[in-house]
């Protein structure tokens, strides 16, 4: 699970573009590069890096750039499982002891061997310093990692816990230690300059609020003969999802990193020169109902709030019917070995919001208005979210509850977000693609990503005791009875996952969808295999 990484829909209110999506540009000839020869792909993208260190990164513009320089031991597949990576093999010895075996052919760009020290150092270096970054959400029961050999290191837990090796082996960029190792904590490195990498590209230059250039690095074997086919990558940065699209319409740009508002979607299938690919869909939306504010402790007034929002109709209006409903569950259907198909979701239904007020102490007024009012905060860079918080407040009107919708610019809805500054959060999760520890991070007291500030100790032992078995049948029943818990309580409100939509120049090929916006076309693999055609 990816922390706060929204997934950047789009919304059907997006405003008109600019002219019919049909009448396109022709397609400029891809930029060479002076590097060795090969084109230069353009990427655009609506945030500017905020942290260069990938183990403190927060915006996906972080994410997207820092994968390209600092490997994954593991990767996933569309289904939420782990594939191979830096990594080639992966488990446990035991039940406190875990272990990754690496490859022995990748090098940073400086020359320098990429070993199993360097993972062993980034785990420790992560513990000691606890950086702000997912990494470190993962590391509860590690104690510590030594590297046995150059491709094999091995991790001490301090108690079982069957989350750790393929989460940590998926959520964890690997650094050079030789290059933080010298920075002191990694909490602190900023890591603005002077960048090594044993991914596909090296960051080269920054001109902040235009780009970011990345220059092809070799040997990288996951490319065709070890080499990436595009020497150059540059990501553009634009004001929002409306200017890219103009952008790419127009050939100043080959590739769009954000996904596509749902209602510009069909229009994009059908322009010339333009190709739309399906990104497969593992995370989900929500609104957090913050517990530590009266009266949401109340599990009353959460059910009154489940039953005021008229879900069907944000995936039908906002989401153009590209997503699906989850039974109000925060395990998903896709993840078909988990899903419970038993839980419905929460009807909306005003009345019975009135009811369950009303059973909770509260009286309405003469206008029938009950004395309650909540503040709901999402992001202003997701459209999607942007527009059905007004569907979420105009609703939840109609069972005489106040909402009053509070859009922030992403860095202060973050900042919010972690001092529990809001009500209501209205927000979404790229990837929850492992319930255990998904619900780890969400439902434990001290979860990095507990935005509803749950604290019930039925839902904790559940919850532990499903980090802990590595048990599938077991697990399976511990996180499903946990599901239920969540549903009924309210402890989180999931209202749909959806698969996502990214466009780019027909003239380009290659890309490798992969499920997410994290990863989908842009992900280290898939980028150091496209080629052009022009």
């Amino acid at each position: 699970m990816r922390r706060r990484a929204g997934l950047m829909a789009g919304t059907a209110a997006v405003t008109v573009l600019t002219g019919a999506l049909g009448a396109c540009a022709p397609s400029k000839k891809a930029a060479e590069s002076g590097s060795g020869g090969g084109a230069e792909l353009r990427i655009a993208t609506t945030t500017d890096v905020v942290n260069f260190n990938p183990l403190i990164g927060n915006s996906r513009t972080d994410y997207w750039l820092t994968n390209l320089m600092y490997p994954h031991l593991l990767t996933v597949g569309n289904d939420g499982s782990k594939r191979p990576s830096l990594a080639t093999k992966w488990g446990y010895t035991n039940p406190t002891t875990g272990f990754y075996e690496i490859r022995g052919d990748m090098k940073w760009s400086d020359g320098t061997p990429l070993t199993a020290s360097d993972v062993a150092y980034t785990l420790n270096a992560v513990k000691k310093d606890k950086p702000s970054g997912t990494l470190y959400g993962q590391l509860a029961n590690f104690s510590s990692a030594k590297a046995v050999s150059p491709t094999r290191v091995e991790l001490k837990l301090s108690k079982p816990d069957a989350t750790v090796i393929p989460e940590v082996g998926f959520w964890g960029n690997v650094v050079p230690e030789h290059v933080f190792g010298k920075a002191g904590s990694v909490a602190k490195f900023a890591n603005n300059a002077n960048w090594v990498s044993a991914g596909p590209f090296r960051l080269t230059k920054v001109a902040k609020g235009q780009s970011y250039t990345l220059e092809r690095v070799t040997p990288y074997p996951f490319a065709p003969g070890g080499r990436p086919t595009v020497s150059r990558v540059v990501y553009k940065v634009y004001p929002d999802v409306n200017t890219e699209i103009l952008a790419l319409k127009n050939g100043d740009v080959d590739a769009i990193a954000n996904a596509l508002p749902p209602a510009q979607v069909q229009p994009l299938k059908k322009a010339a020169g333009i190709t739309v690919e399906e990104v497969p869909g593992l995370g989900y939306a929500h609104l957090a109902y913050n517990m530590d504010k009266k009266p949401l402790d109340n599990v009353k007034v959460r059910q009154a709030l489940s039953h005021a929002v008229d879900y069907d109709a944000i995936r039908k209006v906002v989401l153009q019917g590209q997503a699906v409903s989850t039974g109000s569950s925060p395990i998903m259907p896709v993840l078909k070995q988990f899903h419970d198909p038993s839980l419905q979701e929460y009807t909306f239904d005003p009345a019975m919001a009135r009811k369950l007020l009303q059973d909770a102490g509260y009286t309405a007024d003469g206008s029938g208005k009950f004395p309650l009012s909540f503040r709901m905060i999402y992001s202003l860079q997701d459209p999607v979210t942007a527009q059905w918080a007004t569907l979420v407040r105009d609703d939840a009107a109609k069972a005489g509850i106040t909402i009053k919708p509070q859009g922030l610019e992403r860095n202060t809805y973050l900042a919010k977000t972690d001092a529990g500054d809001y009500d209501i959060y209205a927000g979404n999760f790229a990837i929850m693609d492992d319930p255990a520890t998904n619900m780890t991070l969400t439902y434990l007291p001290k979860g990095i990503i507990n935005y509803s500030h749950v604290d019930a100790s039925d839902l904790s032992t559940l919850v532990t005791k499903a980090q802990a078995t590595t048990d599938v049948n077991e697990q399976k029943k511990l996180v499903q009875a946990a599901a239920k818990l969540v549903h009924d309580q309210v402890y989180d409100n999931v209202m749909y996952t959806q698969n996502l939509y990214v466009a780019h120049r027909s003239n380009w090929t290659g890309f490798v969808v992969k499920p997410s916006e994290l990863l989908s076309i842009v992900d280290p693999q898939s980028l150091a295999n496209v080629k052009s055609s022009s």
